[in-house]
């Protein structure tokens, strides 16, 4: 398949992580994360979170969220997340389904939520006859492309802190974010506040590895029983953790979300350059643009040339993702099958 500005999910496995598993692949070893790989993920984990940080690896980020709130919550609670929210649009249920809470999505701007609009979920707090909210849940970076700021981040951290809440932030993208913001995973998670991260690597070069992480010392205490009866405790563990070691050992994971970040940034300023009236809905700050296109019959000629995903059928709105494997020719390339479809040759 050629290039897509589908999903970074359409993207390759990077060759260093390939030949990191294959390195792997040398005679036995122990099973079920007894081995030397899972031993030094996690020490990288730690090394990049903090001493405290306890990371367990899974198979894809829905699983890491369901064994979050699995773990962490009762049937009688709930997760405040943006009605945004992969844990909302795009898990198929499978948080409510696996851990019985419930989730209260909350409209907020540009994919983010305040903690002022949490506040306004808080009314049935203490009442027999609400979901009782246990958590904040965002997502970094967004599912609509924009970044929270560390001061955001801080605020709610401080504002799930006073109201005794659990603060999870949903990581699929979370390289993509700190190399947006020019910060240290740690600055933008750990000394903020963040208990519990689901960090993202499948989107950033993995073949398939996500991963648990702890941040708040005592939370992950008996997580591991979670993880095995949840079906996510991979018997050939050191093929997962090799893939870990690849993207954390010597900044690959921000090597590939750099280059996914200015892909997105030169599709945009392509963009504006030559077609400016096409509006652009959300700030480009990580790898992901949201464009309103004149008609449907515009956005389907222009999907057969170069496949993308349609993200709002009702105001014609297409989503476009870079990813680390996008290069500038085929930017390029799509810019001018663009042009071809808005400014066809009389």
């Amino acid at each position: 398949m050629q290039t897509t500005f589908a999903s970074d999910n359409f993207s390759k496995v990077h060759p260093h992580v390939l030949r990191a598993i294959e390195e792997a692949n040398n005679g036995h070893a122990k099973a079920y994360g007894a081995d030397p790989w899972t031993e030094k993920s996690e020490e990288l984990f730690r090394k990049i979170f903090g001493e405290q940080a306890r990371s367990f690896i899974v198979f894809n980020g829905t699983a890491a969220n369901v064994t979050i709130f699995n773990h962490l919550l009762s049937s009688w609670q709930a997760v405040i997340c943006p009605e945004s929210a992969h844990v909302w649009t795009d898990e198929c249920g499978a948080v409510q389904a696996n851990t019985g809470c419930s989730l209260i999505p909350v409209k907020g701007e540009n994919g983010k939520i305040t903690p002022k609009l949490c506040a306004e979920i808080l009314h049935g707090k203490g009442v027999e006859h609400h979901a009782q909210p246990a958590a904040i849940s965002i997502t970094q970076s967004t599912e609509l492309g924009t970044v929270y700021d560390l001061d955001e981040i801080k605020q709610i951290g401080e504002f799930a802190r006073q109201h005794d809440l659990i603060f999870h932030m949903d990581g699929a993208r979370i390289c993509n974010a700190a190399a947006s913001l020019q910060v240290s995973l740690k600055q933008m998670t750990t000394d903020l506040g963040v208990d519990v991260l689901s960090f993202g690597g499948t989107k950033n070069g993995l073949m398939g590895a996500e991963a648990v992480v702890f941040l708040k010392q005592g939370l992950s205490e008996q997580f591991k029983y979670v993880r095995k009866q949840k079906m996510q405790l991979g018997s050939k563990m050191r093929f997962l953790s090799a893939q870990m070691i690849a993207l954390l050992e010597d900044n690959l994971w921000l090597k590939n979300a750099t280059h996914a970040n200015e892909m997105a940034k030169r599709l945009e300023a392509s963009l504006r350059r030559h077609h400016p009236n096409l509006e652009i809905l959300y700030p480009v700050q990580a790898n992901a643009l949201f464009v309103r296109l004149p008609s449907m019959d515009v956005l389907q000629k222009l999907q057969k040339t170069t496949f993308f995903w349609i993200w709002d059928h009702k105001n014609v709105v297409a989503r476009w993702m870079t990813s680390w494997d996008t290069d500038v020719a085929s930017i390029d390339l799509f810019i001018e099958k663009l042009n071809q479809v808005l400014l066809p040759t009389k």
